[in-house]
């Protein structure tokens, strides 16, 4: 029997085992029976199946494309599925996963003989608790939210709604991502001095040529490749933030940091000028950064590696991101205080792997 001969109800369970949207789109290409058989009534019930296969859970990813400002970010938001959101979900899903790939190499950065590939439901509670911090960030991390209103009770109290619609295990796996976000912040996107030291020495030894000098007052002026007017966001999706409105063009890669030879593209640069401080300058400046989105950290981690990138997009999103730093982990606090819960306790379990998105001893 030819595969196109099969009887309907087969190839529409075809159509709802798929993984991927793309592949979907395919199978539908494939022939006039299968695009015919896809643009029945099954279509938007096939699109859905395999969206939150691959980018689910959408409830959550759903709670996100949909909030606004004229309501509460806790109030759960039924939304009908069509082909207009699905663009978004896409567009958010794709952000998601790139989280799953990142999350492994963070995870088990130090003890990486454990590192493994996720799971399928590990690579869900992941994008999971990607949305719910996302949501968070675009509630709360904005111009509505300055310095002197994050310890307003009602303002508190406003954000730990949030937090109380999810379980205590869902907050550990928002914490745990939360805490590789940290990360990739304060080492790749703000590294300090001391971890531009170290990855310098780290990649030449015997390099005696080239001596490091960093600014102790942070006062000196950035050096930065050429901006252009083009913006990163432009899909309309990220609409509660401040879109950049400088695109930086350059050839050069996160590795031309720590070039040494006069030969170098950034021969004349020094590599001290892209530290962020030292521990305490720098731990206030990964608060504030902290407040940035995950599609926003993402974004700087892949195109910007120069210091000065990342000044001139903060700079973008107004005066009050500036010494103002992210209020997830003192709402999360409050929240588990609420609930009688031992923070101190809590955060050791997620640090230990016993708590998380992948907990130790179930794969």
């Amino acid at each position: 029997m030819l595969f196109q001969d099969l009887a309907t109800e087969l190839v529409l369970h075809i159509f709802y085992s798929v993984s991927e949207v793309t592949d979907v789109l395919a199978l539908a290409s494939t022939c006039h029976r299968f695009h015919n058989i896809y643009s029945s009534s099954q279509k938007l019930a096939i699109l859905e199946n395999v969206a939150e296969t691959q980018y689910g859970p959408l409830r959550d990813l759903t709670q996100l494309l949909t909030h606004n400002a004229s309501q509460p970010a806790h109030l759960i938001r039924n939304v009908p599925f069509s082909v207009a959101i699905l663009k978004q979900i896409v567009h958010a899903g794709r952000v998601a996963s790139k989280w799953c790939y990142i999350y492994p190499f963070k995870k088990w950065k130090d003890n990486y003989e454990n590192r493994r590939l996720l799971t399928p439901e590990e690579r869900y509670r992941v994008r999971r608790a990607i949305y719910r911090i996302w949501l968070y960030s675009r509630a709360f991390h904005n111009a509505d939210h300055p310095r002197g209103q994050r310890t307003i009770l009602p303002v508190v109290q406003k954000r730990s709604a949030l937090l109380h619609n999810w379980s205590t295990d869902e907050l550990a796996e928002i914490a745990d991502v939360h805490a590789v976000m940290r990360d990739v912040v304060q080492n790749n996107i703000c590294p300090s001095n001391g971890t531009i030291i170290r990855k310098f020495k780290k990649r030449y030894p015997d390099s005696n040529e080239h001596h490091l000098l960093f600014n102790l007052h942070l006062n000196y002026p950035s050096l930065a490749p050429p901006l252009s007017s083009n913006s990163p966001f432009f899909a309309p999706y990220h609409t509660t933030c401040s879109p950049l409105q400088t695109h930086f063009t350059t050839t050069q890669t996160y590795t031309d940091r720590y070039a040494s030879s006069k030969f170098s593209m950034r021969a004349q640069y020094n590599v001290g000028a892209e530290g962020w401080g030292d521990d305490i300058v720098h731990y206030y400046v990964v608060e504030d950064m902290l407040k940035l989105d995950p599609e926003q950290i993402m974004w700087l981690k892949e195109h910007a590696p120069f210091k000065g990138m990342v000044e001139a997009y903060v700079r973008e999103l107004g005066e009050w991101f500036e010494n103002n730093g992210e209020t997830w982990g003192q709402t999360l606090q409050w929240v588990l205080d609420e609930r009688g819960e031992d923070v101190e306790e809590f955060m050791e379990k997620v640090a230990e792997g016993e708590w998380g998105c992948a907990v130790r001893g179930e794969y």
